[in-house]
């Protein structure tokens, strides 16, 4: 029986994943199923399988770069995802911020941190690998900013990123957004119909 829960490996960093989750809560919902964020990072997915940003990718290839583009405005307009902004100051390093999305799964806080960042990230256009930047944003959003900062240095926090992301790749998982349904995996965010049917197998 297929598990009644779908698992996204998850970094700030990717756009794409801010869009999956403007779509996903609602398709689970229906499905009866539940989501499981695991923090990851992607450039350390990246480092371990050989692979590269789009923008890096197919830098030599305009035409690929602009459909890709193409691709991401028609899912944002076909899900209604008007909040949407690109970050002016993309790429961000997300290390301190995925950091503290280990420290908010730790005290059970990671849909509400999330949901925060994400919004920091995608919506506002926050510079959010500034510690300052992201020390007000998160106090201003129902965190204790300072505390959740100093809890980003922990060695147990920063280890267990570094666990995540070294699964993740052993696992298969070469970019993100990724999902698991039991065993199987999807990529990107213009596979949630199949995720959804690996749902309905159960």
């Amino acid at each position: 029986m297929v598990s009644k829960t779908v698992e996204l490996i998850f970094d700030f960093g990717s756009p794409n994943a801010y869009l999956t989750l403007g779509v996903l809560p609602a398709l689970l919902e229906k499905a009866g199923a539940e989501l499981v964020i695991t923090p990851c990072l992607l450039g350390g997915i990246f480092k371990a399988t050989g692979n590269k940003a789009p923008m890096l990718q197919f830098a030599d290839i305009p035409a690929k770069l602009s459909y890709e583009g193409l691709e991401m405005q028609r899912f944002i307009r076909r899900h209604g995802l008007a909040k949407f902004r690109m970050n002016p100051h993309f790429p961000v390093n997300t290390l301190t911020i995925m950091r503290g999305a280990i420290v908010a799964d730790d005290e059970g806080a990671l849909p509400r941190y999330v949901e925060a960042v994400n919004r920091a990230m995608w919506e506002e256009g926050l510079k959010m690998d500034d510690p300052e930047v992201i020390a007000t944003f998160l106090s201003a959003n129902g965190f204790d900013g300072p505390a959740l900062l100093a809890r980003t240095q922990e060695e147990a926090i920063k280890a267990k990123l570094v666990a995540n992301t070294e699964s993740a790749a052993a696992r298969g998982v070469f970019g993100i957004p990724t999902f698991f349904v039991g065993d199987e995996m999807f990529f990107g965010k213009d596979r949630l119909d199949q995720v959804i049917e690996e749902l309905a197998k159960g």
